[in-house]
């Protein structure tokens, strides 16, 4: 007997489905490393509240950069410490499905594929993450009837439209939630000339953040260093500014989201119309942003329930089909099995 395990292996967070339990999981992927030994101090919440924190013999990293391993080592160890934490002490391999950007190469895939094995997976699966966005969002991916999801992660974005189970258009970018906090912490160097961290442009983006003016403006102070004194500073902000903190990356996007659509094969265009666009991903949470993408799209825009949850439900409930999918999106010709 094998568990089957679903990965949502993210940029920003790790979310684990198992079989018969659902969402077991959910942690920050970053890990924290003593620069001395090597050795992992911690994973996941822990290791996050590092973050810019750390003395100087300990460092706390994040392993996925746009939704692809940058450190191999470190993911596999962060990868063998969830499974484990997920699976408690079981005798058993798991089958692992492992959710990936539907832009990544073979030697991506490849890495991906080794570091679960090496973790002690029994056979592994990847998904495509629009694939599983859309199934997780509860759509019935095998009908022949086009379906578009823009799944906005941490690290990418993905935007494809699918019919009959398989990806028919697709366009991955390495823009997300990570340049969304990114963009903030320019915005506020190049207008107040203070510097602010990951996690103040994180709290910033969540509290007050929109692609879209509210009618209730809301605020924020948030604590920078000034640069022009080097001494803190605390600074007012205002929801009406973030329009134009992140024009750069919501531009990007919703340009990306116009180019799969003008990409689209005539007889899908008026499924689209009538079903309209689902939005998945911590970063379709962004106030407004639906609403900006149907206003230049002219096509209906909601975001799924349980956004952030989609994916990894996605990806754990692909397990209950793996013959049926196309090899496309689960690569099962790539599978590696761990004698």
């Amino acid at each position: 007997m094998s568990r089957g395990i679903g990965i949502d292996l993210g940029t920003a967070t790790v979310l684990v489905y198992v079989k018969g339990k659902g969402i077991v999981l959910k942690e920050p992927s970053v890990v924290a490393i003593d620069k001395n030994t090597g050795e992992i101090l911690k994973v996941g919440t822990e290791a996050q509240k590092m973050l810019g924190r750390t003395p100087g013999n300990i460092t706390a990293v994040r392993p996925l950069r746009d939704g692809v391993i940058s450190q191999y080592d470190v993911t596999l160890k962060m990868i063998k410490y969830f499974i484990r934490q997920a699976l408690g002490n079981s005798f058993f391999k798991p089958n692992v499905i492992i959710c990936v950007p539907s832009g990544i190469t073979e030697v991506e895939e490849r890495a991906v594929v080794d570091a679960a094995t090496q973790a002690g997976a029994r056979h592994t699966y990847l998904v495509e993450e629009p694939v599983a966005a859309a199934i997780g969002a509860g759509i019935d991916i095998s009908r022949p009837n086009g379906q578009m999801v823009v799944d906005i992660g941490g690290g990418t974005t993905d935007i494809a439209v699918i019919s009959l189970g398989g990806v028919v258009v697709a366009e991955s970018l390495k823009i997300a939630g990570h340049r969304f906090d990114e963009a903030i912490i320019r915005y506020v160097r190049k207008r107040y000339n203070v510097l602010i961290g990951e996690r103040t442009a994180e709290e910033i983006k969540i509290r007050i953040g929109g692609a879209w003016q509210r009618e209730e403006p809301r605020f924020i102070e948030v604590k920078g260093r000034c640069l022009q004194k080097g001494l803190p500073r605390v600074i007012r902000l205002s929801s009406t500014e973030m329009p134009e903190a992140l024009e750069e990356p919501i531009t990007q996007i919703i340009e990306a989201v116009c180019t799969v659509i003008e990409r689209t094969p005539p007889e899908l265009i008026g499924d689209i119309l009538y079903n309209g666009i689902i939005m998945t991903g911590g970063g379709s949470l962004l106030y407004g942003l639906d609403r900006l993408i149907a206003n230049v799209t002219g096509v209906k825009t909601k975001v799924a329930d349980k956004a952030v949850s989609c994916v990894a439900i996605g990806t754990g409930k692909a397990l209950d089909f793996l013959g049926a999918i196309p090899e496309g999106e689960i690569n099962i010709s790539r599978q590696r099995q761990q004698q």
